[in-house]
């Protein structure tokens, strides 16, 4: 069996000549198992979250869109107030034209004009006000189109992504099983019940409860081990603790250099 322990591919069962001790063999791969388990289980719990990002993301651009379309409506409602007020002015121009042929005196005359010219201003206000309504309209359409492209693309990305995180989340609880059930095996086959319990101390409070020595050191904590440790250490043949961390040791020798391959004397003709 192979494991891969702190990135080392490990060999169950053929650890250099001397037989690894069986129950330390058990240990590393429970480490291996416990830190699979807790890599699904922190990508099952962190789902929910995720999902709801992909939910934020929709809802935001399904308002952005609502807004741009309320924004037309208001757009609407300003221009038919524009009209109507335009009409009003329009009728009291039409009036004053006709009104003005009955007048008698001078007097009557400029003040009548006076009138119709501050009416025109009036026409002239609001027919800007239809101008300025227009291309205000005109941008408000085209955010709308852009929202609505934005919506769909969100709509999109969220149906794609709430699929993959529901399928990897069924794939995580299919792991999660998978080393329940691989724990429990291990369990049962240990020879020293306590080491379990040692294990399960030293992982709620470091996280890890195995390590691997090398160069008299504790790879995880790099603490330099005692000579005498290091040196029962190597014998992978009990459960040695580190001094400083309390993890359980284990040691793998490192891999002889190959000799190089002699180049290929040329054949001749």
């Amino acid at each position: 069996m192979n494991l891969e322990v702190g990135g080392w591919q490990l060999a169950v069962g053929s650890f250099g000549k001397q037989e690894m001790l069986a129950d330390l063999e058990r240990l590393i791969q429970l480490q291996d198992i416990e830190s699979r388990a807790a890599v699904a289980s922190k990508a099952i719990a962190d789902a929910p979250g995720r999902i709801a990002a992909l939910d934020a993301l929709l809802q935001s651009a399904t308002t952005t869109l609502a807004t741009a379309k309320q924004s037309l409506e208001n757009n609407k409602t300003t221009r038919r107030s524009i009209d109507k007020d335009l009409i009003a002015d329009q009728q009291r121009l039409d009036k004053y034209k006709d009104q003005i042929m009955a007048v008698k005196t001078n007097e009557q005359l400029h003040a009548m004009q006076h009138q119709m010219k501050s009416v025109e201003d009036d026409i002239g206000k609001q027919e800007e006000r239809v101008l300025v309504n227009m291309m205000a309209a005109d941008e408000i359409n085209a955010a709308i189109k852009k929202a609505e492209a934005a919506l769909k693309a969100a709509q999109s990305k969220v149906a794609a992504e709430r699929a993959a995180i529901e399928s990897e989340t069924k794939a995580h609880e299919a792991t999660v099983a998978a080393m329940t059930a691989e724990r429990a095996k291990i369990v049962a086959a240990m020879d020293n019940k306590g080491a379990i319990e040692t294990f399960q101390r030293i992982a709620k409070v470091r996280g890890t409860a195995v390590a691997r020595a090398e160069g008299e050191r504790c790879t995880v904590c790099q603490v330099r081990l005692r000579p005498a440790v290091f040196t029962e250490v190597r014998k992978n043949d009990s459960l040695v603790q580190c001094d400083s961390c309390n993890r359980i040791l284990y040691f793998v020798a490192p891999k002889a250099p190959q000799a190089p391959q002699a180049p290929e004397a040329p054949q001749t003709p």
